[in-house]
């Protein structure tokens, strides 16, 4: 996989990402979360970030994730994160068959993310999108440690 560059910037990290993470802490999704917290900066717009907090407070996490370990997550990200304003040029366009996973590339644009990580298969099977990559999170743990040198 050819990358623009290897230095890891903003990157927009989709909610399936961030909930596989939490919920496995050893699989692939967690690793590259740790890689973006450690090497990058997790771009989010109010958009996805109301998305993730949405998804993550139902009830059905409540036997994986305590309350105190949900909150936690969501404090550490908003305090981490860079925060994207959607221009109104951005926001009007249409890229998925999914109009509600616009918001994901919405913000990458916005953000100047070179990558957007997601295992949603709308968002991957998309046409190219000048200026961003997206990969599942095995794919960019891959590009990740290929700009590593031995």
């Amino acid at each position: 996989m050819k990358l623009e560059s290897c230095r890891l910037q903003r990157i927009v990290v989709d909610t399936n990402i961030w909930i596989s993470a939490a919920l496995s802490p050893g699989g692939a999704p967690a690793r590259i979360v740790r890689q973006v917290l450690a090497q990058g900066l997790p771009a989010f717009s109010e958009a996805t970030f109301a998305e993730l907090e949405t998804r993550l407070w139902r009830p059905k996490f409540d036997r994986y994730l305590s309350m105190e370990l949900r909150r936690r997550i969501l404090h550490d990200l908003n305090a981490a994160a860079h925060w994207a304003e959607i221009p109104a040029a951005i926001a009007a366009q249409a890229f998925c068959r999914d109009a509600d996973d616009d918001k994901f590339i919405h913000t990458a644009l916005s953000a100047n993310a070179p990558w957007l990580i997601t295992g949603d298969d709308d968002l991957l099977l998309l046409p190219a999108i000048p200026g961003l990559q997206i990969l599942t999170a095995e794919a960019a743990l891959q590009a990740v440690f290929a700009c590593q040198p031995d």
